[in-house]
């Protein structure tokens, strides 16, 4: 029998690596608090549901469990190519866009390469990143949380692989503009990759100044898309990314071969199938986020500007906010406290049906009558 070496089980990067904590579920502060109304604010999902469409289509898809998918999710890239009017082989499909992240850095990195993002966006970059031990400069958000792309223009250096930029960012919700892209990109080397996660790109493409990624033709730029947020399919974990053929050709390698599921596939073509449901989910958040503006102006709330489905509300220490979660989850409303974002005196709420969105109003109020609300 040999002798055991000297070198650790687990690296380093895995050992230091602190796991994603998600936010409770709604069985769980049933169980806790029992409150008699629960409203799930806190993780960005559709609160509508998800399109009428899919149902049947994941019930029929049910009949071919046994079989494996198809690796190259053939169909579904023809229907978005046709939906973004380019090429199948502009297009990778994963297990959502956590899971092309993750592609993503096993594809592309060397050893010695490193990442450049802003310090306050998508905790699943870090993880990802640090699974696979990459090095990330983290550029500090601007005083009015959005990305500082001329202060990551100039953290670019020889070592430097990737650019990760959220577009809207995740948890803020704000953007970076359709001039301050085109300006970054001048200044990004061809052989760095900047990838644009546009995870809430429904919310926002109707913005006016909203940078739609794939309408510039830039090789070096990989756009991440997902069904997890407006079409309400968080549960099948279905993402997309579009590229040039030979970045996706290179992925297509190292993807895990059978994802996304057969269901999830079928229920990814069902909610491209219903524009209808789209447009009614745009539109609940519009007039939620309105509200809430209003709400949080009456109360003087400090909060962000947002063109995603959620909204941050900005408390003046991590000790306020950490109280605020806390009350409102007694009274059954579930929201997103922000510290494993790098914003640890803010509070997400994402934006939920009008009865959710009282629910949250009414539990507000009443922290106030108890003299319970943490100083804002």
């Amino acid at each position: 029998m040999s002798k055991l070496g000297n070198r650790p089980l687990v690296p380093l990067n895995i050992r230091d690596l602190s796991p994603y904590v998600a936010g409770k579920t709604i069985a769980e502060v049933k169980e806790e608090y029992d409150p008699p109304e629960i409203s799930k604010l806190a993780s960005n999902e559709n609160r509508l549901g998800c399109s009428s469409h899919v149902q049947p289509q994941v019930v029929k898809a049910m009949q071919e469990i046994q079989d494996y998918p198809d690796p190259a999710s053939g169909q579904l890239r023809e229907v978005l190519a046709d939906e973004n009017n380019i090429d199948p082989e502009n297009i990778i499909v994963g297990a959502g866009s956590e899971s092309l992240i993750a592609n993503l850095c096993r594809t592309f990195f060397l050893n010695n390469e490193e990442a450049v993002t802003a310090d306050a966006t998508f905790v699943g970059f870090f993880v990802q990143g640090n699974i696979r031990g990459i090095s990330i400069k983290k550029i500090p958000v601007t005083d009015d949380y959005r990305y500082d792309l001329n202060a990551m223009a100039d953290a670019i250096s020889e070592r430097t692989k990737m650019v990760y930029i959220a577009n809207p960012n995740n948890p803020t919700g704000t953007y970076i503009t359709r001039s301050e892209f085109e300006q970054f990109m001048r200044k990004v080397p061809s052989d760095v990759l900047v990838v644009m996660d546009e995870a809430y790109f429904e919310f926002a493409q109707d913005v006016s100044d909203y940078p739609h990624s794939l309408r510039y033709d830039f090789d070096n730029v990989i756009t991440l898309r997902t069904f997890s947020k407006a079409y309400g399919l968080a549960g099948f974990r279905v993402g997309y990314g579009i590229a040039s053929k030979k970045i996706i050709t290179e992925m297509m390698k190292t993807k895990l071969t059978f994802e996304p599921t057969v269901a999830a596939q079928a229920a990814a073509l069902a909610a491209l199938g219903d524009p209808a449901f789209l447009k009614k989910t745009k539109d609940v958040v519009n007039e939620g986020k309105k509200r809430l503006y209003k709400f949080f102006e009456e109360h003087g709330v400090s909060y962000v500007s947002s063109i995603s489905n959620s909204v941050m509300m900005v408390l003046p220490t991590e000790q306020a906010a950490i109280d605020f979660t806390q009350k409102m989850l007694e009274q059954g409303v579930i929201l997103r406290r922000i510290n494993a974002f790098g914003l640890p005196n803010c509070v997400r709420i994402t934006i939920g049906r009008k009865k959710e969105m009282r629910h949250f109003e009414r539990s507000f109020k009443n922290l106030i009558e108890a003299q319970e609300l943490p100083s804002i």
